[in-house]
């Protein structure tokens, strides 16, 4: 199984981190009755943590996209490996680092983290044309 795949698999385990974070820290917020509702109000989060961990969801959600697409058109295409295989894992680590400075609250280091998140994405569209 090519490593673009096993990142992809290991991204979407990191998807529902992010959600379950982020609905944890809302419920702690807001209360079970909120997070059992059908959510009819509009209500936001208005805690510290709780609003960084929906931020956080957000943007994961962002790059997350565009990893499903390069891997799989890389594992279609056969192009997997090398940079490509590089990349994807630059992503999953900067992705995985990114949550605590996030919730942490740590500016320019996560903005860097970010940077080199889609860097790893970068490296990737870069195999597609190798």
């Amino acid at each position: 199984m090519p490593q673009e795949i096993v990142v992809l698999a290991l991204g979407v385990a990191l998807l529902f981190f992010h959600i379950s974070l982020q609905a944890i820290l809302a419920t702690m917020e807001l209360g079970r009755a909120w997070n059992a509702s059908a959510r009819d109000e509009r209500i936001q989060v208005k805690g510290l943590y709780a609003g960084r961990a929906e931020r956080a969801l957000k943007n994961y959600l962002e790059t997350f996209t565009a990893l499903i697409a390069l891997s799989l058109a890389l594992a279609v295409l056969n192009k997997t490996g090398g940079i490509a295989t590089t990349g994807a894992w630059i992503w999953l680590l900067a992705r995985l680092v990114y949550i605590p400075l996030y919730l942490m609250g740590i500016p320019y280091i996560r903005s860097a983290v970010w940077v080199v998140a889609a860097l790893g994405l970068f490296l990737m569209f870069i195999a597609l044309f190798m």
